[in-house]
């Protein structure tokens, strides 16, 4: 696969074919969030203001088969993984991921479609070890999202909600833990801790497929809940962690709320986190 300019026309396996928009020829279809500015009062968290620079973002979270196919690209040209990656089923998102993992996947996935890697060490694309690269943001390959990006398209165009859709959640818009009596605006019917009951099979983790919820208004789905995302900022709590966004199956509605952030090491790999990609 290679990044193709609108309305190239590229051949492909002996096959023609026109590429329009460009952002259709990456591994994920992708959606563009406009630059501009969302600002309003959090119902939680109060004002708040996010201006971001246009930028393109996965539709849906990583799919395992997604995964698969740029990590096997990825360690036949000289990069390595702390973690595999796993995931339920192809069409699950991948987890058991580590922040490290994920920016190197990231320039993988910009070297295989001729994109200019954005994180460098010493000046070379990041592909081994666990050091903190840096990020070129006006690079055209993908990374992951600032927090002030991932906010900002989580809310899908709404101003001032608690979710992307509202200020309530249920299990029919997410895929998270429900506890109807420990948050007021968990409007699931459930009074104690309940997983979802459509994918609760007894065997951990219980993801969902990518897009099995109605999208935000900007056509982003899975902003809240099933895996959390892996963010490029350094936590706030400490410099040695970075943001994780969006809630996840084995959390409760507190951490999928829009302005919630929680935080990890960068080295951590867990079955609940996962993350999504952005470009210019």
């Amino acid at each position: 696969m290679r990044n193709c300019a609108k309305g190239e026309v590229r051949t492909v396996n002996g096959m023609v074919r026109v590429e329009i928009p460009m952002f259709f020829c990456v591994v994920s279809p992708m959606v563009l969030i406009s630059s501009g500015t969302n600002s309003g009062t959090d119902p939680d968290f109060g004002a708040y203001s996010l201006t971001v620079s246009s930028f393109y973002m996965d539709r849906t979270e990583v799919k395992k088969a997604q995964w698969d196919v740029v990590y096997n690209w990825a360690v036949a040209h000289g990069y390595s993984f702390s973690n595999s990656g796993s995931g339920k089923a192809p069409d699950h998102p991948v987890h058991t991921v580590s922040w490290f993992d994920v920016v190197k996947w990231c320039n993988a996935r910009s070297e295989m479609e001729g994109r200019t890697p954005c994180y460098t060490v010493s000046g070379s694309p990041y592909k081994t070890g666990q050091s903190a690269p840096d990020c070129n943001f006006e690079a055209n390959g993908y990374r992951l999202p600032t927090e002030a990006e991932w906010k900002k398209a989580a809310r899908g165009g709404l101003q001032g909600k608690r979710f992307p859709w509202g200020d309530t959640i249920t299990h029919s818009q997410a895929n998270y833990r429900a506890n109807g009596s420990a948050y007021s605006y968990d409007a699931s019917p459930y009074t104690t801790y309940t997983y979802h009951p459509d994918y609760n099979d007894g065997s951990e983790p219980y993801t969902s497929p990518v897009g099995s919820f109605s999208a935000n208004g900007y056509g982003l789905y899975d902003m809240a809940g099933n895996v959390f995302e892996w963010c490029w900022d350094v936590s706030d709590a400490s410099a040695s962690r970075r943001d994780l966004r969006g809630g996840s199956w084995d959390s409760y509605a507190y951490d999928a709320r829009c302005g919630h952030a929680g935080w990890d090491a960068p080295g951590i790999a867990s079955y609940y986190g996962g993350f999504r990609a952005v470009c210019r």
